[in-house]
């Protein structure tokens, strides 16, 4: 066989290959345009999701401000009423004093009661009522005991 006539066929069958593998990767250049356009799209709405957090992060930070700010106005009342629960007590103890005090001047004695968390009521004194005008006593201790007396 002539030489040139391999030479022919090699070059023939290397075209094949070569048309063969220009069809391939024709195909394969098709797919990755369409698959470009679908990452473009992608990169787009990954932008637009991008945007959308750092707006939501932006308003959690407000939001954590706006509920850290209450927090601590909940802690300042929690401990203005919890001082004025403590002086609550402590002004209920003054007139738990002061109404035993005044049972003892006017001479009333509690009433027995068969619940043990209250208070014992007063019984009516066998002294007359002395006028109330000339004791000396403040309005407030007046009214507290019109409130004992009336309380029988």
């Amino acid at each position: 066989m002539p030489y040139s006539l391999i030479v022919d066929i090699l070059v023939a069958i290397l075209l094949v290959v070569t048309i063969g593998y220009a069809i391939v990767l024709n195909q394969r250049l098709g797919r990755l345009r369409r698959d470009k356009a679908q990452l473009e799209r992608l990169a787009a709405s990954f932008g637009e999701s991008t945007t959308r957090a750092e707006e939501s992060i932006l308003k959690l930070k407000k939001t954590a401000e706006l509920l850290q700010e209450r927090i601590d106005k909940a802690q300042a009342l929690r401990d203005d009423l919890a001082f004025l629960i403590d002086r609550g007590g402590q002004a209920a103890d003054s007139l738990e004093d002061l109404v035993r005090v005044t049972r003892e001047t006017v001479g009333v004695k509690p009433r027995a009661s068969h619940h043990a968390a209250a208070e014992p009521s007063p019984r009516p004194s066998a002294a007359p009522a002395r006028p109330e005008e000339d004791d000396g006593r403040s309005q407030a201790e007046r009214e507290l005991l019109r409130a004992i007396r009336s309380a029988n």
